[in-house]
Parts: structure tokens; C-alpha cells; sequence
């Protein structure tokens, strides 16, 4: 096992239990960035269907605007200097709003109307319906664009925030964790030989001391053997002895 597959560290318990805690945290952490990862994706291919859709729309609302717009002129003339000598400031104004899905901050466009309709008296004189009808279909197409707008932004922050999600979830399952695998691997095994070469020292230490305590029983037995030796033949020496000087031993019989 390569040292660039695990951390450098020193084989010990309390190493084995900090690996082990590390390993449990990274696991938890992978679990929910997949989580948040699988929730982006979800929000991510629900704005790309209705940016799909509004695009889709956004193409016959604008014929319908130029349709209307051409109308507007044929029936009431051109009203152009009059829409810029009245417009002094917008009543169309766009509002920031964000949404938070899964920590990702989404920005979202919403237009709202302010003040009173200041075009409410062009085309008075010819044309008033025609160009009353051209200004609501310009305002559904502006508040159609505003949410495409919004779509667009949100999806381009989703695709950033996936991808970065995706990196790390991808580093976390196929480099910290495999780490932390192989480190916790090599601690066991590190402390599993040091086992075995304990078991063994103390095996050798105990068949040293039953040698020695065989050689010290042999000497004991030996030791005992020769003191019992020398102490019969000491007795029987003093039984053969006179009891004192006044007596003499007693000699055997002779026979003629």
C-alpha cells in the first residue's frame, strides 16, 4: 500500500478512533452534499422545462405584439412621439427576490406596475381599442420576458452550483474516503503485527522461563540427591563408631 493512498500518520489506537470519527463525518458529508446534489438537479431540469416552454411562447407572444403593433399604427397612425413625450418614468419596474433551495441563493425577477397608466388617452381620437389592445399584449410580452429572464439566471446559478457540488461529492467518494479507508487498513494491520509480535516475545520469554526452571528443578533434584548420599554415608560412619573412648569397637568373630 502506496503512502499517497492514506494519511501519514502514526499507527496508534487513539489514531485508529480520530480515522474512524474522520471516516464516519466524510461519509455523512458525501450523503448530503448527494442529497443537495440530487435536489439542484431536480430544481435545475424544472427551470430548464419551463425556460423550454416560455420559449416556445415567447415566439408567437412577439407576432402577436408586432401583429398588434402594426395594427396600432394602421388604425391610429403613429403614436410613437407620443408614447416618448409621455414617458417621463417607467411604470414597469422589475423586484430581486431570492430563493433558497438546498443553500444555493436563486435570484428571481417579478415586474410589478406603479403610478397610473399615463397611455390611457392615446389613440383617443382613432384607433383607442386597437391601441389599448397593443399595450396589454407589450405587457404580457414584458412580464413574459422578465420570467424568462429569471429562468435563465437561475438556471446558469444551478449549473455553477451543480457542478461545483458534483466535484466535491466526486472528491469525497473517490479520494477522502478511499483515504481514509486505507489508513484506518494499514493502523489495524500495523497494530494486528504488533500483537502477533508480542504473542511472540511473550511465548519465547515463557519458554525461556520453563527452561530455566527446568534446569533449576534438575540441579535442585541433583543437589538433594547428593546431600541424601552424603548423609547416609555420614550416619552410617557414626553407627560404626565406638560411642566413646572407654569402649572399643566390636570386632567379629573369628573362626579357627
Amino acid at each position: 500500500m502506496g503512502a499517497g493512498d492514506r494519511v501519514n500518520v502514526f499507527p496508534s489506537r487513539m489514531i485508529l478512533t480520530v480515522m474512524k470519527v474522520r471516516l464516519k463525518g466524510a461519509q455523512k458529508g458525501h450523503s448530503l452534499l448527494k442529497k443537495k446534489s440530487d435536489a439542484l438537479t431536480m430544481k435545475f431540469r424544472t427551470t430548464l422545462k419551463k425556460i423550454i416552454e416560455n420559449k416556445t411562447v415567447m415566439g408567437d407572444v412577439m407576432k402577436a405584439v408586432y401583429f398588434s403593433l402594426a395594427e396600432a399604427a394602421y388604425a391610429a397612425g403613429d403614436i410613437s412621439q407620443t408614447v416618448i413625450q409621455n414617458a417621463d418614468k417607467a411604470q414597469n419596474k422589475i423586484k430581486f427576490t431570492k430563493d433558497n433551495v438546498a443553500g444555493v441563493q436563486l435570484t428571481n425577477f417579478t415586474m410589478h406596475t406603479e403610478g397610473s397608466d399615463v397611455y390611457q388617452l392615446t389613440g383617443l381620437g382613432k384607433g383607442g381599442q386597437t391601441v389599448s389592445r397593443c399595450k396589454d399584449t407589450a405587457q404580457k410580452a414584458i412580464k413574459l420576458l422578465v420570467e424568462l429572464a429569471s429562468l435563465q439566471t437561475t438556471f446558469i446559478t444551478l449549473d455553477e452550483a451543480i457542478k461545483i457540488t458534483n466535484r466535491r461529492v466526486n472528491g469525497i467518494e473517490y479520494v477522502i474516503i478511499p483515504r481514509y479507508e486505507n489508513t484506518i487498513a494499514y493502523i489495524v494491520e500495523e497494530l494486528d503485527e504488533r500483537e502477533r509480535e508480542e504473542f511472540y516475545r511473550l511465548k519465547k520469554v515463557q519458554d525461556k522461563k520453563k527452561v530455566i526452571r527446568a534446569k533449576q528443578k534438575a540441579f535442585l533434584e541433583e543437589y538433594n540427591r547428593k546431600e541424601e548420599e552424603n548423609a547416609g554415608a555420614a550416619g552410617a560412619a557414626v553407627d560404626d563408631a565406638p560411642r566413646n573412648l572407654l569402649e572399643t569397637a566390636h570386632d567379629p568373630d573369628i573362626m579357627f
